[in-house]
């Protein structure tokens, strides 16, 4: 074969298009070449080594876990064998102390009624046969009218098992005692101005001295009433109104308590004017007062364990001059707090204790002559402190200047809430909103009654104290069980 044969040959398609004369060989026959096994055995090599480093780790992972469980047996068996008072080195995780309380888990949610907007009316069911008209009264705080809410029997079996107990006086006039508890303090007098001078100006104002004696004392002072006692007692020596803290180091912790034992206090000067008791609503309770207490459970959704372990219904008469200055059921909760209902199951050295009031059913008795109204002096504010240079907490003077007013009417109930919801079916702050009061009674007299329904925002100390009330005292038969139950439970209740 010559060159130009060969060079035909290599040619696939001639410039023309034409194909070359030679054939091809087959696409699917191998080239010649030499045979290797490089490649072969590279591949085995490779896989191999995979293969042992799998096997070695598997190997590994064995005896890892073997060791493991043997050292966790060996430490368990020493730690039962060895004595009480021996005590062996245990890992970092397991030192940690177990929890000193149980923790529960939150399977109760509150339901919140919803207000929609003011004058919005809604149709309740809470006896048979008869449908009930809820009416929005306002959104802030959540207060709802309930017309005919209690029959006019039930009203009158009501007041009638109130004068049957007894009512006491609401507030004492002056409390005596004060210098012992002033000795419990153990405060010196500077301490006790600092704790006082609430804007730390170093100086008293008449108003930060008026809510002391008011949350302390139970006694409605007004300016001029305090300054006719600085006065009496020569305290403010510049007579501008201001104490400072040498005028305030003349004064004894019981000075004020003693001029007023001296002088006298009206009881128009007291925060409340008025006389109750307490109507225990349990089993073997009168039927009027079980049947009020389920109508309470229906209306408000609440669980029926929370209405059960709540307070007793309170009865209140106020006579013709009766009132009470503006305050809120329910003390805000921080954290070195205890609630009143749940106190057995705080811890013993929490230094403050309130009542936690969720709840507050308010019905009217009667119908009242004049005057008498319950009066929500901020609700619906945009902010709290949108109020004018009025003393509004003060119902003998400024309840006509009160946001809103509610007219005694008999039967009717009136609820609301003293807590915001914390978001998740639970008790959140309070509800600042719910101030309220009760204005002074012009003509007549004025008969309601209170149902509040108690609930701890700590959810952990609620259902503790739930847990502990559930159990029976032991070394007592069904029947002393029941009978007990019975007589002492309104005694858990104090007059708050």
């Amino acid at each position: 074969m010559t060159d130009n044969q060969e060079t035909v040959e290599a040619e696939d398609v001639t410039p023309s298009g034409r194909s070359s004369t030679l054939p091809l060989r087959p696409p699917c026959e191998r080239l010649p070449g030499p045979k290797t096994s490089v490649c072969s055995r590279s591949y085995f090599v490779v896989v191999m080594v995979f293969f042992h480093v799998y096997i070695v780790n598997v190997i590994a992972l064995l005896f890892y876990v073997h060791y493991s469980s043997s050292s966790g047996q060996e430490d368990a068996s020493r730690s039962l064998d060895a004595p009480s008072g021996v005590h062996h080195q245990q890992r970092p995780e397991s030192r940690r102390p177990p929890p000193s309380k149980p923790e529960f888990m939150r399977d109760v949610s509150l339901t919140r009624m919803e207000g929609i907007r003011v004058g919005h009316v809604q149709k309740v069911s809470l006896v048979p046969g008869k449908v009930h008209e809820m009416r929005t009264l306002s959104l802030k705080p959540l207060l709802f009218e309930i017309p005919g809410f209690l029959s006019d029997d039930e009203c009158r079996v009501v007041m009638q098992l109130a004068q049957l107990k007894g009512l006491m006086e609401s507030q004492l006039m002056v409390q005596e005692g004060q210098e012992e508890l002033a000795k419990e303090l153990n405060l010196s007098p500077e301490e006790i101005f600092n704790l006082l001078d609430i804007n730390q100006d170093g100086q008293l104002q008449l108003q930060e001295i008026l809510t002391h004696s008011r949350v302390r004392d139970g006694i409605w002072l007004t300016p001029e009433n305090l300054r006719e006692i600085y006065a009496g007692l020569k305290a403010d020596k510049d007579d501008n109104g201001l104490l400072s803290l040498e005028e305030f180091r003349l004064l004894s912790n019981d000075a004020f308590q003693r001029f007023l034992l001296q002088r006298g206090v009206k009881k128009s000067q007291l925060v409340r004017n008025s006389r109750h008791t307490w109507l225990y609503q349990g089993k073997g309770a009168h039927r009027v007062l079980q049947e009020i207490k389920e109508r309470v459970t229906r209306l408000t959704r609440v669980p029926h364990t929370l209405v059960d372990l709540s307070e007793p219904l309170q009865v209140v008469r106020y006579e013709e001059g009766g009132h009470y200055h503006a305050h809120h059921d329910s003390g805000p909760v921080y954290p070195e707090t205890a609630c009143s209902h749940t106190r057995l199951a705080a811890n013993t050295s929490t230094p403050f204790e309130t009542s936690c009031r969720y709840i507050t059913v308010l019905f009217y008795l009667n119908s009242v002559d004049g005057g008498g109204e319950t009066a929500f002096p901020v609700a619906d504010n945009r902010t709290y402190d949108e109020v004018n240079d009025v003393d509004l907490m003060d119902t003998r003077r400024n309840c006509d200047k009160s946001n809103l007013r509610v007219r005694p009417t008999k039967g009717t109930a009136v609820f609301w809430y003293n807590y915001l919801s914390d978001g998740r079916g639970w008790v959140g702050v309070q509800d600042e909103y719910a101030l309220h009061g009760g204005c002074v009674v012009t003509r007549g007299t004025k008969w309601i009654a209170n149902k509040w329904i108690n609930v701890d925002p700590d959810y952990q100390r609620q259902a503790r104290y739930q847990q502990l009330v559930s159990q029976p005292p032991e070394e007592e038969n069904d029947e002393d069980l029941t009978m007990n139950t019975d007589i002492q439970k309104p005694s858990i209740h104090q007059d708050l």
